[in-house]
């Protein structure tokens, strides 16, 4: 449910402002702040929702959304959904988790390794409709050759980044290497929602 209504709001949202933005200078920083803002009016919309149903108490969802105004990519991102962009062999993790484990790591009151072993990388830090969300928005350049995968924490829990490099390495299409790495993740568990996008720009001939 809380993933449903983020979807919406931050669609409807974002696609006003994208009317806008079209016709301006790709550098302005303003539009960072409206993919902010869209995250943060997202999050305030869950809560009152939550608030109005006693079903809904305590419901929470990640968001991570990459939204092209070309050449140029954006990412919005609020819990530990990831975003990945594969380039000329290349894997590169572009977000970076909000959760208490990574937290601690960057505080330098954990090592990577025994992050990844602690019940703490379960824990969100920040979460649409949770108590505390920082959306986080990243501009890249990006181009015709760049790869671009998103993923819920049910394939990264599973599947290492180097696995999912061979597996873009060696993509045939997008639905194949979205099933490949499903049932990766799959074999190994399956412990959690599994969602993956893969998805390129595509000149127009």
């Amino acid at each position: 449910m809380a993933s449903r209504l983020a979807l919406e709001h931050v669609t409807q949202y974002v696609t006003r402002s994208l009317q806008c933005y079209y016709g301006a200078d790709p550098r302005d920083p303003s539009f960072v702040d409206v993919l902010q803002q869209a995250a943060l009016q997202t999050h305030a919309e869950v809560r009152q929702h939550a608030a109005h149903d006693p079903d809904l108490m305590g419901m929470a969802t990640t968001l991570t959304v990459l939204i092209g105004v070309w050449p140029w990519g954006y990412i919005v991102q609020v819990g530990d959904s990831r975003y990945y962009v594969f380039r000329e062999g290349e894997l590169r993790r572009i977000t970076r988790d909000q959760t208490v484990a990574q937290d601690l790591v960057d505080q330098g009151a954990l090592t990577q390794t025994d992050a990844s072993r602690s019940r703490l990388t379960n824990v969100l830090s920040s979460a649409i409709g949770g108590q505390n969300a920082a959306p986080v928005v990243t501009r890249l350049q990006t181009d015709w050759r760049s790869v671009h995968l998103l993923c819920t924490d049910g394939l990264t829990k599973h599947v290492s980044d180097e696995r999912i490099r061979e597996r873009l390495a060696t993509m045939t299409s997008a639905r194949q290497v979205c099933e490949a790495l499903l049932q990766d993740a799959l074999e190994d568990g399956g412990t959690d929602n599994i969602t993956i996008i893969v998805g390129r720009a595509v000149q127009k001939t």
